[in-house]
């Protein structure tokens, strides 16, 4: 059976990687591609590494035929992206990649992003979309909320960790570098090649970064207690690509074994063998996870690191993942690409 797909903001980064990961797909076809900034343009006018594709043109979200659509995939700006959502039909299948359905309680919305939330029955039927500790629910929803990708990274790291309770909550510090796409498509003086060419930099530092919300929310209702991690993320002069470099005080060898155990059958995160650390060039447009485990010089100490491709794994990658379970295809269908090297 092949299931009819939409994608809205599909001139952006990760619509654009939802596109190639759907051409590969043995059980998807897209029908419709929403980009209301760039509607009537062609699929190689947006994107020319896509053009060898046979795309419908992008048009805007009103001119879509939604009856013809299984399921549509939602890759709008925050803000943006629920109140499009509210409008759509209330059976269509939908995988949301914005901010706007991942925090369950409206007021930790409002109190992260400045606004309150504009589709409450929505966000009340939402399923958090990290795949390999939602999976079931994520089977059986109608709306799946992605993940931001820095909160995929920090909790492949630590929540068998925190579930297994062998690292102390008080004592989690995690330094993420994150590569420029994850800002977006959109132009930023900030993000112009003489400016961030050359040199990285920390941003929302002290507790102002908005994947805090997803942390405290995860952690603490995994732990049944308050757990607040102290977090910087960096921006660094690379296209794709996060590296999550977590300190803890707990003992190496039972956390690389907690983590062992708890991702041995799951098909994308590797876990590599006792003092090896990933790197981002190893999982580069692929939809692998790398984890690496290092004791510290200090002992009942460790360091324990993650690598992922922001575009795939942290976003588009993983909401194909939800999507083939939501639509009873086998989970890893169009995923298993060998990451890109050199």
């Amino acid at each position: 059976m092949t299931h009819s797909i939409a994608i809205l903001g599909a001139s952006g980064y990760t619509g654009a990687e939802l596109i190639r990961l759907i051409s590969g797909h043995s059980s998807m076809r897209i029908e419709a591609l929403g980009a209301n900034s760039k509607a009537g343009q062609t699929i190689a006018q947006a994107f020319p590494h896509l053009r060898h594709l046979d795309l419908p043109p992008l048009v805007t979200v009103d001119e879509i035929d939604f009856s013809r659509i299984d399921l549509c995939f939602c890759a709008l700006p925050h803000k943006t992206s629920q109140e499009v959502i509210a409008a759509l039909p209330r059976d269509l299948k939908i995988v949301d990649l914005s901010a706007d359905f991942r925090l369950r309680d409206p007021a930790e919305y409002e109190k992260w992003y400045g606004n309150p939330h504009a589709a409450l029955e929505q966000q009340a039927e939402a399923v958090y979309g990290l795949t390999e500790f939602y999976r079931e629910e994520i089977r059986a929803a109608r709306l799946v909320a992605g993940t931001g990708c820095n909160a995929a990274t920090g909790q492949y790291v630590l929540r068998p960790l925190i579930s297994a309770g062998v690292i102390d909550l008080d004592e989690i510090i995690l330094d993420l570098k994150c590569a420029v796409s994850g800002a977006g498509r959109s132009l930023k003086e900030n993000l112009l090649h003489a400016e961030l060419s050359e040199g990285y930099h920390a941003y929302s530092v002290g507790g102002a970064h908005r994947h805090l919300g997803e942390f405290d929310q995860e952690f603490s209702a995994l732990a049944g207690q308050p757990v607040r991690v102290q977090f910087t993320p960096h921006l660094i002069p690379a296209n794709r690509g996060i590296l999550a470099t977590t300190y803890v005080k707990g003992a190496a060898g039972a956390i690389h074994d907690t983590l062992v155990a708890a991702y041995a059958d799951e098909p994308f995160i590797e876990v590599l063998p006792m003092g090896e650390a990933p790197s981002t060039r190893h999982i580069r447009g692929s939809n692998f996870c790398h984890i690496g485990v290092v004791a510290d010089r200090i002992e009942g100490r460790a360091i324990v690191i993650a690598a992922l491709d922001n575009l795939t794994k942290g976003s588009s990658g993983q909401a194909l993942q939800n999507a083939n379970l939501m639509l009873d295809i086998e989970e890893t269908e169009g995923l298993m690409m060998a990451p890109l090297f050199p």
